[in-house]
């Protein structure tokens, strides 16, 4: 099956590129062949060794702007998806289906508009999470897609229905976990004889609770010889100068801070050098939209340390790691504590919950269920 990917959000890297790749590289491991369309200033972070074609139109770039230029840009987003559109469906020929890896409820709407939908070939928009403030617009877009039989919408989610609704077009299914693809690794857990490595890694985001993490770090005791490593790549200037901010007031207090974007077998290197994966996080759409550090931790087999709100469902089904009260700073302290002072005591649950869990969001299995609702009649 000849499989096209439409991708026209550009980012300078992070888990947007490396779920590209699972797309790419578990689909043509199932004998299919891949290509991408892409706006005509798009720029690619990373060489999927496939076939790209080029469509008129500007690339969708993660910048922020206010007022009148929020307004503008978001009309030129509008304008560019229909251009989009209109070619995509003049090159149906050139695929049997078509993927849009990164979808909201605004691509349906403008499908809506837009003589795509009559498309020939399973045209599927896979959306990443939908917040409760957007579920209705998505319905009200799902619903009227109806009589176009080739459209899908695969939401990335862990139950069998969105808030309780469902729809014939829409089609739940497991996110894949992020798993090494660049470099030669074993999942070990063994760190006896040597400061365990704790990790706080991705993009940094103010809303990720840094500080409140180090200083609670700082202020509990440990029996065991611990490290703590922070890495962030930053996309605003805003959380540039807050992250260096940060760096600046706690460096030399024995943690490793890394300011910098990581990709590729670099970004595989460090998830692979600690043991286990801090994710303090506090925000309502964790709930909604599956953690990315999560399940590059999942793939890479490391216990976590996770607020509650960050999709709970896995926590349920799997003992991965420890959680605590989302927002509650002394609950985080007391949860982090004992992971690092009972570690040794409790890791081989930790490796089977993962193992299991790897097994279940594997790459392989995404691949499948998503294969399944391209073919189906």
């Amino acid at each position: 099956m000849r499989v096209a990917v439409f991708e026209n959000i550009m980012t300078p890297g992070g888990h947007e590129v490396d779920f590209d790749r699972i797309i790419v590289e578990e689909m043509s491991g199932r004998g299919h062949q891949l290509k991408f369309f892409v706006p005509e200033n798009f720029v690619f972070q990373f060489d999927y060794g496939v076939p790209i074609e080029h469509i008129e139109g500007d690339a969708v770039t993660y910048t922020q702007s206010k007022g009148l230029r929020k307004l503008f840009s978001a009309a030129k987003r509008e304008i560019n998806r229909q251009r989009w559109y209109r070619q995509l469906l003049n090159r149906q020929d050139e695929f049997d289906a078509l993927i849009v890896p990164t979808s909201t409820y605004r691509y349906l709407r403008a499908l809506n508009h837009s003589s795509l939908r009559k498309i020939d070939k399973p045209l599927i928009f896979i959306l990443h999470g939908i917040n409760p403030s957007e579920v209705d617009k998505f319905f009200d877009e799902a619903q009227r897609l109806i009589p176009y039989k080739n459209i899908r919408m695969v939401v990335l989610t862990f139950g069998d229905a969105i808030f309780g609704r469902r729809l014939e077009n829409i089609f739940p299914i497991y996110p894949p976990a992020y798993t090494p693809r660049d470099i030669d690794y074993r999942p070990s857990l063994d760190p006896r004889g040597r400061p365990l490595r704790i990790g706080f890694f991705g993009q940094y985001r103010r809303e990720k609770k840094l500080e409140d993490l180090l200083d609670v770090y700082l202020s509990r005791r440990y029996e065991r010889e611990v490290e703590l490593i922070v890495q962030g790549s930053t996309m605003h200037d805003e959380d540039a100068a807050d992250f260096d901010r940060i760096i600046k007031k706690y460096s030399g207090r024995g943690i490793t801070f890394r300011h910098e974007g990581l990709i590729g077998a670099e970004w595989q290197r460090a998830i692979a050098s600690i043991d286990a994966l801090l994710m303090p996080y506090s925000a309502p759409r964790y709930r909604y939209h599956w953690g990315g550090m999560l399940f590059t931790a999942i793939g890479f087999q490391k216990p976590v340390v996770a607020s509650d709100d960050m999709n709970p469902e896995v926590f349920e089904q799997f003992r991965i790691g420890e959680t605590f009260v989302s927002g509650n700073v002394d609950e985080l302290g007391r949860v982090l504590e004992q992971f690092i002072n009972r570690f040794d005591q409790n890791v081989e649950q930790y490796r089977r919950g993962l193992s299991a869990a790897a097994d279940e969001y594997s790459p392989s299995n995404f691949a499948r269920r998503l294969e399944n609702i391209i073919q189906r009649e």
